[in-house]
């Protein structure tokens, strides 16, 4: 169900045929990830969503009504705060707060600690 008040999202890509395409949907219908634009372009027999990936270097602007800027720059911050917790968890195993201060070393020449040493 769409929230009207989340605004709209107009955005303005070039397809691979080379041809400029705009398209206004609603602002939870867009999402950027993965060096792209997720755009629902509609849904199946099913009801399910039918999203488009479009590489972020086809896309020449993307234009959203928000509320407030500040809140849309707040949700950004965090989902950006999200994912580096998620990335520096999985790499480091929880990192400083978890005691581990020291960097990780990878192996990456097939040699052993002691071999490097």
């Amino acid at each position: 169900m769409v929230d009207e008040e989340l605004g709209e999202a107009t955005i303005v890509y070039e397809d691979p045929d080379g041809e400029t395409i705009e398209k206004n949907v609603q602002n939870e219908h867009v999402a950027y990830f993965q060096d792209h634009w997720l755009v629902k372009v509609g849904e199946d027999d099913e009801g399910r969503d039918i999203v488009r990936r479009i590489p972020a270097t086809r896309v020449y602007h993307v234009e959203r009504t928000v509320e407030k800027f500040e809140e849309e720059v707040k949700t950004v911050r965090d989902q950006v705060q999200s994912f580096t917790d998620d990335l520096r968890s999985r790499l480091l195993g929880g990192g400083e707060s978890e005691g581990q201060s020291k960097p990780l070393s990878i192996d990456v020449e097939g040699d052993s600690d002691d071999e490097r040493r």
